[in-house]
Parts: structure tokens; C-alpha cells; sequence
């Protein structure tokens, strides 16, 4: 069934997003970046840890709030911590909507394409859009996001997208990458940025079960942790997302994936595969330039809807929010 004119649209990773974007420092020293769990208790707080570094003679946290999902880097001597395994992290924050996803994303670990979660809340009417920055020597296909916020802005304050990037496109794209930045500090839109390794390899002439990450000889800890310190260096907060290149995986894959402490997201309706999207879809599409049919189908699909979007019948909202409701 096509997705009707009084569904919603869902652009991003959770929360109704109604605040300004969420600065942080731009690390230029990064070092000693690693796994790390701990409870991180502030006030009246209790955040879990997923990472530690050390940057300009202070030691750094990556944090998220197990019940939003949300996710903050802060100075590690603000909080009381006590380290612990991921697993004992996942008791002590069970029935959040955090262990619950990562629980959810593991049940659909066995398939070789689109395993994790491929959809949000299936009993409200809305889809969640992700954007894939792969690398490409072709440039940003600004079109998405100007659509976006010329269409939605109209009724709602820096509409939510969720962009999976990958380390050599945000190497190889600075302009772009800074141009993106500045839509979010001008209150365009408000993005959530999901780790889609840093290589992305991908050979067309190789099986899938021999392709992207499942290429022997792999390195997943510097594909997933190098693009965190990427994405730090260059000024953005990672999410607690992870995208599969190709959307491929298997079990192996999937459970070391989750062993970061991300939750590995899918898609069922990847628009330039001809996959309609549905209640509760997640929705993919390719804004690097190098898939141009995915991105008219939904540019059609957006403009189709200009007089719903303005009666504020088609809105965005934050791909968490889809989850936090769904996995709570």
C-alpha cells in the first residue's frame, strides 16, 4: 500500500526536535579513543557511558540517555562513574527504550541484507527518512535538503533528517560537509548523524556474503571508532545508530555491532529499489550524487503533499521518537 496524503513523515532519529542544534567542541587531538561503559550519574542524572577519550589534557565522554536515546559528549570529571560491561549496563538500564532496541535489532540479525531495525512505530501513521553519504567523487545533492526546508519550515522550526556518513565522505567533501553544518546553525534543519563506518568498501563483482563489511580481512573497530573521531573532529555529535553499508551483515556482524553499543538500523523501503513505504517504514535514499532516482522519487513524493504539509497534516519528527515510543 503507498503511503497516503495523512500520514506523517518521520525524518531522523527520535524526539519531537523543537531546540536549537546541539554544538559541541571541535576535538583536534583526539587520542586514546576507546570502548568504555560506565554509569555516569550528574544530579539527578544517570546517563550510560559508550566511549572515553582524552583531548587537550581532559579526559571526554560519549554518553546517552537510555530512555531517549539522545547522545552528548561531556567532560568525564563532571560525573560520578561506575564502569561496568555492556552487558550489566543493559540490566541496569533494562525496559529503556535503548536495551530494548539493541534486544529488538539482535531478533533480526540472521538475514544477509536489512537486518536491525527496519521499521519504527508501525501503529501510527508516518515513515522515518535516513540520507546514505557513502563515499563519492560526485558532490552533495543539496536538492533534499533545500526541499525540505523550503516545505517544512513553512509550519515547523528546523525540521529533523537523519544523515548515516561515512569517514572518506566526510574527508573528501569538507565543503559539503561544512555546508551542511551551516543549514543546522541557520535553524534550516536539525540533523542526526549515524555512524556508516569510515571505508565503506564494496567490490560489485564479489557475493554479498564476501562483501562491504563482510570483505575478509575487516577491520570493524577502526570502521566504527575511526568515524566516531571523524565525526568529532569535524564538529558533530554522533548518534547511537549504525548503518550497514549496503545494508549488509551477518549474525557475527550484527551482535559485534551491537558490542559498541549501537543500534543498527535498516531500511524497508529504499525508494530507488522501487520499495513503497509503508506505516512505519524507514525510509532510505542516497544524497551523495550517485543515486539521483531515489531522490525525484521522493522530491514527487514531498511536493505531492505541499497542501497536506501546510494544513500540517504531513509533518517531521525525529526517527527517535519513533523508536523511544516503539521499544519503551
Amino acid at each position: 500500500m503507498p503511503l497516503k496524503p495523512a500520514l506523517l513523515i518521520l525524518l531522523t532519529l527520535f524526539l519531537p526536535v523543537k531546540e536549537a542544534s546541539v554544538q559541541i567542541p571541535t576535538f583536534k587531538a583526539i587520542h586514546n579513543y576507546e570502548t568504555y561503559y560506565a554509569s555516569a550519574r550528574r544530579n539527578t542524572e544517570n546517563w550510560l557511558a559508550i566511549r572515553r577519550f582524552e583531548d587537550l589534557g581532559k579526559t571526554w565522554l560519549l554518553l546517552v540517555e537510555p530512555r531517549t536515546l539522545s547522545t552528548k559528549v561531556d567532560e568525564a570529571s563532571f560525573y560520578q562513574l561506575k564502569p561496568t560491561t555492556l552487558g550489566e549496563a543493559r540490566k541496569i538500564f533494562s525496559n529503556t527504550a535503548y536495551t530494548n532496541a539493541l534486544r529488538a535489532a539482535e531478533k533480526q540479525s540472521s538475514t544477509i541484507q536489512d537486518a536491525g531495525i527496519v521499521q519504527g512505530m508501525p501503529k501510527e501513521a508516518g515513515i522515518s527518512l535516513t540520507i546514505d553519504l557513502c563515499p563519492s567523487h560526485k558532490v552533495l545533492d543539496r536538492r533534499i535538503f533545500t526541499d525540505v526546508f523550503q516545505e517544512f519550515g513553512k509550519v515547523e522550526p528546523h525540521p529533523p533528517v537523519a544523515i548515516s556518513v561515512s569517514g572518506l565522505w566526510m574527508k573528501d567533501h569538507e565543503a559539503d560537509l561544512n555546508w551542511l553544518k551551516q543549514q543546522e546553525l541557520d535553524g534550516h534543519i536539525f540533523i542526526t548523524w549515524v555512524n556508516h563506518t569510515y571505508n565503506h568498501r564494496v567490490d560489485p563483482k564479489k557475493p554479498l556474503k564476501e562483501n562491504f563489511l563482510l570483505e575478509p580481512g575487516t577491520n570493524i573497530n577502526y570502521e566504527v571508532l575511526e568515524t566516531e573521531q571523524a565525526m568529532l573532529r569535524n564538529g558533530l555529535l554522533p548518534s547511537v545508530f549504525f548503518r550497514f553499508p549496503g545494508l549488509v551483515s551477518d549474525a557475527k556482524l550484527l551482535y559485534e555491532i551491537t558490542g559498541f553499543g549501537l543500534i543498527p538500523i535498516g531500511s524497508d523501503a529504499w525508494l530507488a529499489k522501487g520499495q513503497q513505504a509503508l506505516p512505519g517504514s524507514i525510509v532510505l535514499i542516497h544524497g551523495n550524487g550517485n543515486e539521483p532516482i531515489g531522490v525525484n522519487d521522493f522530491i514527487s513524493l514531498l511536493k505531492s503533499e505541499q497542501k497536506n504539509v501546510v494544513q500540517k497534516q504531513w509533518l517531521l519528527y525525529d526517527l527517535r521518537e519513533s523508536l523511544d515510543e516503539e521499544y519503551q
